[in-house]
């Protein structure tokens, strides 16, 4: 038996951040993880001989700059190039719509006048919406409790910081807001935009992940979400990390490390132990047992309340709603080695859109199709794609002359109809995925030389990724801020006492991001000095 101050269940990206914010107080931490490898689904592997690439998690902007500050994230290794172009939109019949500084406007122009003027004024109002919600990021949403007393007057002060923060919107941009968490995506850009693909542009960042219509109520949430990052201090842009996804767990690892915290892998965690009323430690996998202080979760919570933590331990109204806690992404993963670059018909040859996100996706009336095929068929058979090309900014990843690209695809069934199994249809499925991009691309197909598959159910194997879930839950209405995971307990504390939520089942989010484990830890120190405990 050992024991510990902390004991982080998952060395996902937001649980290496916590450990490295605790540890750096001089708490003894001790992080364990299922998988040989650290990171979660920020992780990169040889999937061919002599290719790697980021096996599920694949670019980069949402990861929060004060947490690359703090943990000194580029000492350890970390180094985030941008797309040298945004993203490339290919429609059927040879138009595009090729994004990025100095592009965006003038490639729009060619496809609508209208929409170039309109474009920088949507822009404006989503980035000042954006911009005040950053501020939220890094603390914890107003959490409702039961009573009057030191929970209650603590989050008092919260709600009052809200407000404060909010106060900075005018009367429009609150109305703005409202339209945000309660729209659809698809509506809303109905509204000021002509053309598909500029429509497209917007509307794909609406269904990553979200396993819907760009018509569905909530989805200009999702929009919004995505519009949180930056890189290298560049708001609103997308970027690689120089080794892949693997590149930034692995950095977050040593700023842990470096700490003092301590990580063992290839360690599963087999129950939470509950003693009076507390989370008091951990058994693991192979009988060990390591009692702790604080236990703190980065998993699923759907997954920690269901499968960890004993149910008899539970409130039985909160275990009835961690059992109904929405996931299912919709999402299939493919890595493939590629032995040229594609040429896409519509913008031929080599050049910075091959360094983008190329989406193939090429109006909204096409998302939503892709959506109520997968409903009824489990997959659609006319997907949506991002395709990125990673090894165009960093040649680590594959050998000369050859390259490595991440398709990231929407919309399958998290759950195939009619009791059948991902493990039967998932290279039919995979074989459609890159005969999609094979039409953007003629030769596409023929160029690949190896791939890596992951359906819905082995991201749930491999990650932990209940469903297929990449946020660890649904970003819908009833799922965000106040209400994630839910309501009585957004503040990243458990129903028990010394249980903590660090993963992206907490507020704010999925994403690599770090937010979460940063203010969990908070919490965490926060409770050990007694401020409002």
């Amino acid at each position: 038996m050992n024991e510990t101050d902390v004991v982080i269940i998952g060395a996902g990206h937001n649980g290496l951040t916590c450990a490295a914010y605790l540890a750096r107080t001089g708490l003894r931490v001790r992080v364990v993880e299922r998988r040989k490898v650290v990171g979660g689904a920020a992780v990169t592997e040889e999937f061919v001989p002599g290719f790697r690439n980021s096996v599920a998690a694949y670019t980069v902007s949402l990861l929060n700059p004060q947490i690359i500050s703090d943990l000194k994230l580029g000492q350890h290794g970390l180094r985030i190039v941008e797309r040298r172009a945004q993203n490339f939109l290919p429609a059927p019949d040879g138009r595009y719509l090729l994004t990025g500084e100095g592009r965006t406007r003038d490639s729009l122009a060619k496809l609508s006048p209208r929409d170039a003027a309109e474009l920088d004024g949507f822009n404006r109002k989503l980035e000042e919406i954006a911009d005040v919600l950053r501020a939220f990021v890094l603390r914890a949403p107003p959490n409702l409790v039961d009573g009057f007393g030191a929970g209650a007057i603590r989050e008092s002060f919260n709600a009052l910081g809200t407000a404060n923060i909010l106060r900075k919107l005018s009367m429009e941009q609150q109305r703005l807001l409202l339209d945000l968490f309660t729209r659809s995506a698809g509506e809303m850009l109905d509204e000021v935009f002509e053309s598909d693909l500029i429509k497209a542009l917007f509307g794909f960042d609406a269904i990553v992940g979200n396993y819907a219509s760009p018509y569905a109520a909530g989805s200009a949430y999702v929009m919004l979400h995505h519009a949180f990052g930056e890189v290298n201090g560049k708001k609103g842009v997308w970027g690689h990390a120089i080794g892949g996804m693997g590149a930034i767990g692995q950095a977050v690892a040593r700023a842990a490390k470096e700490a003092g915290a301590e990580i063992t892998l290839e360690t599963g965690v087999r129950e939470v132990i509950v003693e009076r009323g507390r989370a008091a430690g951990v058994v693991l996998d192979n009988g060990e047992t390591i009692r702790a202080r604080y236990v703190v979760s980065g998993v699923n919570p759907k997954l920690l309340y269901t499968r960890l933590v004993p149910s008899n331990a539970l409130p039985e109204d909160f275990l009835k709603r961690m059992q109904n806690w929405r996931n299912g992404s919709g999402t299939f993963r493919i890595n493939v080695a590629l032995k040229a670059l594609p040429s896409f018909t519509a913008l031929p040859g080599e050049g910075d859109h091959l360094t983008s996100g190329i989406i193939l996706a090429p109006s909204l009336a096409y998302m939503d199709r892709a959506w109520l095929d997968a409903r009824e068929s489990g997959w659609s058979r006319a997907p949506v794609v991002e395709l990125l090309i990673p090894s165009t900014l960093d040649d680590s990843l594959a050998p000369p002359g050859q390259h490595v690209a991440s398709l990231f695809c929407q919309h399958v069934a998290p759950e195939l109809p009619g009791g059948l199994s991902w493990d039967n249809y998932r290279e039919e499925v995979a074989d459609l995925m890159i005969a999609t991009v094979d039409r953007y691309a003629p030769g596409f197909a023929a160029s690949v030389i190896g791939r890596q598959i992951l359906s819905p159910l082995d991201l749930e194997r491999q990650f932990g990724l209940l469903g297929g879930d990449i946020f660890h839950g649904a970003l819908t209405l009833n799922q965000l801020f106040s209400a994630r995971p839910m309501l009585g307990h957004a503040d990243y504390r458990g129903p028990l006492k010394g249980l903590y939520h660090c993963g992206s089942g907490a507020h704010p989010g999925g994403g690599v991001t770090g937010a979460p484990g940063h203010n969990a830890a908070q919490v965490i120190l926060r409770d050990r000095r007694g401020v409002f405990a």
